[in-house]
Order: C-alpha cells, then structure tokens, then sequence
C-alpha cells in the first residue's frame, strides 16, 4: 500500500476574476486532497469544475489564493520562480489531451527535449533511457520520423514517454484519452496504468473516461468546489 505522502493541497481555495465588473468565480473551495508515493488517483468532475486547475495548482503551474500545495511536506508557495521551474521539470511529468509535440524534431528529439533544460546525466544514459522507454510503448521503430507521420495514439504515446524522461515523481495527466478514438484510448489507459504499476510512478490524471479512471486506484470527485471519495 502506498504510504508516503508526496502531493497535498491543504485547505485550498482558488478563483478567477470574472469577466467584467462581476464577482470573482470560485473554482476551489476549502479543497484538500493527498496523492500518496506510487498510487493512482483518477479525478473526475463535470466540464468547468476546476479539475484542470488541480493539476495546475499541484504541478507548480498557479498558485491559491489561500491554503498551500506541498511536494514531499514543502510548501511550493515559498518557492521562487526559478525553484518552481526546476520542481516543473525534474519532479513532475505533464501529458496533456494535445500532444504538444514539436512537428519539425524527430520522435526521439520530442522525447529529449526536457533534458535539455538542466540536464545532470550523460548524454549516453538519457539516450538509452529514451529509446529503452519507446521500446516499452511500441515506437522502437518509430525514434526517428516526425509526428506528422504518426498515428494519434502514437504521437499520445510519444508525449508520454517525453513525460517520463526525467524520472519524475508524479505523472500529471490531463484528459491524456480525450482526443484519441476508443482503441487508442484503450491502449493509452493501458500503458498509464502499466507505467505506475511496473515502475511505480506515482499517477494522477483528470478524465471523463469512465474505463480509464476504473482503471486507477482511487477516485475522487470535484463537487462543488471540494474534493469527494468516489466508489
């Protein structure tokens, strides 16, 4: 089981200004949620509720307005900018409905292109994690073609392995099925569920996708602004 709590919003309260002269639009209220060391947590919600949001409060990407996001028991609110991009990029891995991959580099230039940042490991060792990674979801044969020549569940599968190339602590995914057809689906929902079971990457993801949040260890529904164990 795990144990370690890795991410945690406590107490968190989030809004938006609202268009025009209007009252702000509260997205978060109170919220709370732990993410343990290893574990799968689906969130599931309503178009609207703030599900997004969560992944960007917890992935260093917005801040409260009140409560705190901690990584590991620290509160990344004390953090600098500079302290937040390097939390963003060697402990976090971000996978997003769009691939967001670059057309012109190759599969295996998208997949390094977050070493490049502040890369401490050899050359060599991020080149064999990458291509032993490609080899795990099926694009061994694939390192050196552009997205546009591949499929949409592959150019998914490409953004996934880029995710995990630095080894982060947490896979933060949001609605990582919801443009891919129902096979692609299926085998996306596969490979993230696979990828926390066989190497215990701690997996949090946001989706409408009854069959891909049954797959995860736990669910909790965003309901009225706070978070709720879901059956």
């Amino acid at each position: 089981m795990p144990s370690a709590s890795l991410l945690e919003l406590v107490s968190v309260t989030k809004s938006y200004p609202a268009a025009g002269a209007g009252p702000a639009l509260v997205i978060l209220r109170d919220a709370s949620l732990t993410v343990r060391c290893s574990e799968s947590v689906a969130i599931i919600g309503p178009s609207g509720s703030g599900k997004s949001t969560i992944l960007n409060l917890l992935g260093g990407l917005d801040r409260p307005d009140r409560g705190e996001v901690r990584f590991e028991g620290r509160d990344l609110g004390g953090l600098t900018e500079p302290q937040l991009a390097h939390f963003r990029n060697r402990s976090v891995g971000f996978v997003f409905q769009q691939h967001h991959l670059l057309p012109h580099a190759s599969v295996l230039e998208n997949v390094l292109l977050p070493t490049l940042a502040e890369n401490s490991k050899t050359e060599l060792a991020t080149h064999e994690r990458a291509r032993d990674l490609l080899v795990r979801v099926g694009l061994q044969d694939r390192t050196d073609q552009l997205p546009g020549r591949l499929s949409g569940g592959e150019r998914q599968r490409v953004a996934l392995v880029r995710a995990l190339i630095n080894q982060p602590a947490i896979v933060l995914a949001d609605e990582p099925t919801g443009a891919l057809d129902h096979h692609n689906a299926t085998e996306v929902s596969r490979l993230l569920v696979e990828l926390n079971r066989d190497l215990g990457i701690t997996l949090l993801v946001v989706t409408h996708s009854a069959e891909l949040a049954g797959k995860c260890g736990r669910r909790v529904e965003l309901r009225d602004g706070q978070m709720v164990t879901s059956p």
